[in-house]
Formats: structure tokens, C-alpha cells, sequence
């Protein structure tokens, strides 16, 4: 009779499904992970919120500005503001690296006053009426500073207050909040635009018309999305477009990508557009030459 086989068996190899399944982290050791994770992203919270002190100390922003185009004519009628921070080998870095941090601490009160000097400054220098607009984050608008920081920058540029346009989005708005509803009566009440932006995005409904004092509703890209080639189902946008219109309020597509797109919206009645197809952001100097060019 053979001596019993005490070998043991070979090790499965990497990937090999009937292998024997490893066995799982103990729940301490999870905890430890989920911890030590949260102190890294806290850490690298800390870090960019100290970036974006200094360039707000040392001048480390800047605005560009994207045409927003009147559809019947084809002439530039405003521009939106959009911030950058400058980055010494990375260049202009955009603002989904910093905006998202920036917007869920105090410091976006700091960072939304400097946009709105900057915008107002610049568009002061701009001939004739046109506008600029620029996005305000939530924590501003409920942190009772917007008005004073407002009030500032139309003081100290001389910008007329019909030429500002503050965009909101759909998400900051369906909370309904009080303070909200009575912070955008005080900006209407100086005469400026109220814009809320990125609709369709699949927060809000047609009924916020009725109940916020909207001068402008722009679209969302993802509306415009069908109608690339022609072939998508336009009720939607239009349904937006003739809702907006009948509660007085502007319409601006924004994302704009090709030439059908600007066709239909123009077809359906949208009063302006922006987006790659008309111009990217522009520097300072470049957007001056749009508006005399």
C-alpha cells in the first residue's frame, strides 16, 4: 500500500477562478481604511483651500469670458465670466479643479467678491450695453454677503446694474429656503438679472417660473443634446423656450456645438446662445475684440 500523498497543493495562480476565495478584512481593519482615507481627503482639502488663499492674496486668478450670441443677428450681446487659477507649470488651471472645495467652505464668499469685481471692472470697460453674468454659488446666497459684495463692485467700477446677470442653479433653487427668495428680490430690486442656469439637468420643473423673480432661463446642454444632426425630438426645448417666454424671461442655450443646433433653436424661438460652436472662454483682450470687432 502507498504512502498517504502529503504534499500540498500547488498555489492557484493569479486570477484563476476556482481558486479558494482570500478571506475579508476584518471590520477594524476596515475601519482603519475608511479613516485614514478621510483624513488623506481631508488633508487635501486643506491644501487646495490654502492654494486659493494665496491666489486670491498674491493675484493668482483670472476671468475669461464666453460670448453669449443673439441668435436673429448673430452679434454678441454678452459674455459669461468664467474663473481660472494660474498655476505656474500647469498653466491656467479650470475651475472644476477648485470651484467644487471652494463652493462647500466660507471661502467662496472671498472667491465669489473677487469675481464679481473682476466682471464688473472688466465689462465697465466694455463699449455700448453689453452684459456680463457669472455664476453664484449657494453658500453665497445664504450667507448673506452677496448683496454687500454686489453693491460693492457696481460702486466701485461704475457698471450700470442692467448689465450684471447672476446665474443660480436649478439645485440651489428647489429648496424653496426663505433667505433665498428674499436674497433675489433684493438683487431684482437694484435692476439685476437673475439667470437660472443649467435647466433640463433634471432638478427643477417649469413651475420655478412662476414662483422666482427670473429674468433668464438658460438651457442645459444635455437638452440641446438631440439636437445635433436634426433628427432628435425637439418638444422639450421647445416646451422650455415658450414657457420662459410666457413668463417674460430671456432664453439662452448654452453647450451649442454645431450649426443644426443653432438653426432649430432659432426655429423654436431661443433668444441666444453660447458654447464651442460661437467661441470658447476668452481672455480679456480677446473678448474686447469680439465686442468692436
Amino acid at each position: 500500500m502507498p504512502p498517504p500523498d502529503t504534499r500540498l497543493p500547488p498555489r492557484a495562480a493569479a486570477g484563476d477562478p476556482h481558486a479558494e476565495a482570500a478571506p475579508l478584512e476584518s471590520p477594524e481593519a476596515a475601519r482603519n481604511l475608511r479613516a485614514r482615507a478621510a483624513r488623506d481627503d481631508s488633508a487635501t482639502r486643506r491644501r487646495l483651500i490654502q492654494k486659493l488663499r494665496t491666489a486670491l492674496n498674491e493675484g493668482g486668478f483670472v476671468l475669461h469670458f464666453q460670448p453669449i450670441v443673439h441668435l436673429k443677428s448673430g452679434r454678441v450681446r454678452s459674455a459669461e465670466a468664467m474663473i481660472r487659477m494660474q498655476h505656474r507649470r500647469r498653466g491656467l488651471i479650470p475651475p472644476a479643479s477648485f470651484m467644487p472645495v471652494a463652493e462647500r467652505h466660507d471661502i467662496i464668499d472671498d472667491v465669489g467678491a473677487w469675481m464679481l469685481h473682476e466682471a464688473c471692472r472688466t465689462a465697465a470697460r466694455w463699449p455700448g450695453r453689453f452684459g456680463v453674468s457669472l455664476n453664484v454659488a449657494h453658500r453665497q446666497l445664504r450667507s448673506g454677503q452677496l448683496m454687500k459684495h454686489v453693491i460693492e463692485a457696481l460702486a466701485v467700477s461704475g457698471l450700470d446694474a442692467g448689465r450684471l446677470e447672476l446665474e443660480l442653479s436649478e439645485a440651489m433653487l428647489i429648496d424653496g429656503h426663505e433667505e433665498t427668495s428674499f436674497s433675489l428680490q433684493a438683487v431684482r430690486a437694484l435692476g439685476i438679472g437673475v439667470a437660472l442656469d443649467n435647466f433640463g439637468a433634471g432638478y427643477a420643473s417649469l413651475s420655478i417660473l412662476r414662483r422666482l423673480p427670473l429674468t433668464t432661463l438658460k438651457l442645459d446642454r444635455s437638452v440641446l443634446s438631440d439636437l445635433k444632426t436634426g433628427q432628435g425630438d425637439a418638444a422639450l426645448p421647445r416646451a422650455m423656450i415658450e414657457a420662459a417666454h410666457a413668463r417674460g424671461c430671456k432664453v439662452v442655450a448654452d453647450g451649442v456645438e454645431t450649426e443644426v443646433q443653432c438653426r432649430l433653436l432659432d426655429e423654436m424661438g431661443c433668444d441666444e446662445a453660447q458654447g464651442p460652436y460661437f467661441a470658447p472662454a476668452l481672455s480679456q483682450d480677446e473678448i474686447m475684440t469680439r465686442f468692436t470687432g
